[in-house]
């Protein structure tokens, strides 16, 4: 099973700081070259014993996500509010863990020691750093010497189209609310990490800034050197559209998996797909699928 360039990250700080009609029918995805599970939620159960009846957010709950051969994938949970969609990543992440149930990640049982980088809402640099410094930090937190962690990082910095930016202090309004996340993931990917975790990362952004970091989030997961996973959670129709391979909606009540879905859009992904047909399909037929939800 091949390896992308999204290797774990250990540094529980640098986690904690640092998402025509006819042919787009529901599938589940049962594919032949499918490889070894990347993610197993198994048997969760997520009570929460301070209401009155009890708040049973998760029920026997189960989620595999596979491994496609050669091939990256960028998975997105929607659902109502209050779903559970979140609560789905911090397991994944280690930020928490179930009442009961278990998590494996790659087939092995998630320890204390495991963490997965995760992108939130909300800016979460550090304000007296820079943005160089930011990015270089889980290097230098896994004892890489500051020279290299610094080319390294000026080297992500690039990626994320932020040179010229490296000396600037990473809070705002110094630098745009996009520049932020910009900075937020090249500080995740700069480790390497085998699986990106987003949790409504561009909910803040105004509409244009929101589809350009979209192009830019996409562009790097087409061009990671082998096969990313990122798993990514919003509220947005047409967001999801863009940037997915799969889409997964739940239920609440307690959770399920009411609907999983294969996007069949090329592989890249650009502005012009917005205005292609089967864009429009599929952002239509996800918007029924909400709105049943809401029923």
């Amino acid at each position: 099973m091949k390896r992308n360039i999204f290797q774990k990250q250990d540094d529980s700080e640098v986690n904690n700081s640092v998402e025509s009609s006819s042919s787009i029918d529901e599938k589940i995805v049962k594919s032949s070259n499918e490889g070894s599970d990347i993610i197993n939620l198994v048997n969760i159960n997520q009570v929460y014993t301070d209401h009155v009846p009890h708040n049973v957010v998760f029920k026997d709950f189960n989620l595999d996500i596979k491994d496609i051969k050669d091939q990256g994938q960028f998975v997105t949970l929607m659902g109502k509010s209050g779903c559970g969609k979140s609560t789905l990543l911090r397991y994944i992440s280690g930020l928490q863990n179930p009442t009961s149930g278990d998590v494996f990640i790659y087939g092995k049982k998630r320890s204390d020691k495991d963490r997965i980088p995760m992108v939130f809402q909300q800016y979460t640099s550090f304000e007296w750093k820079t943005v160089l410094q930011n990015v270089a930090l889980p290097l230098i937190l896994k004892g890489v010497s500051k020279d290299e962690a610094n080319e390294r990082a000026m080297d992500m910095i690039k990626i994320v189209g932020l040179s010229g930016h490296e000396n600037k202090w990473a809070k705002y309004p110094t630098l745009s609310g996009g520049q932020l996340q910009r900075v937020a993931i090249a500080r995740n990917l700069v480790v390497n990490p085998q699986i990106l975790l987003m949790d409504e990362p561009f909910g803040a952004l105004d509409t244009i800034t929101r589809k350009q970091i979209q192009v830019f989030l996409r562009s790097i997961f087409e061009h990671a050197k082998l096969d990313p996973t990122v798993i990514f959670v919003t509220h947005s129709e047409s967001e999801a559209v863009f940037l997915s391979t799969d889409i997964y909606i739940l239920d609440s009540g307690p959770a399920n998996v009411k609907h999983h879905f294969k996007i069949d859009l090329p592989q890249e992904r650009n502005e012009t797909v917005r205005y292609s047909k089967e864009f429009t399909d599929y952002v239509n037929k996800l918007g029924a699928l909400m709105e049943d939800l809401k029923k």
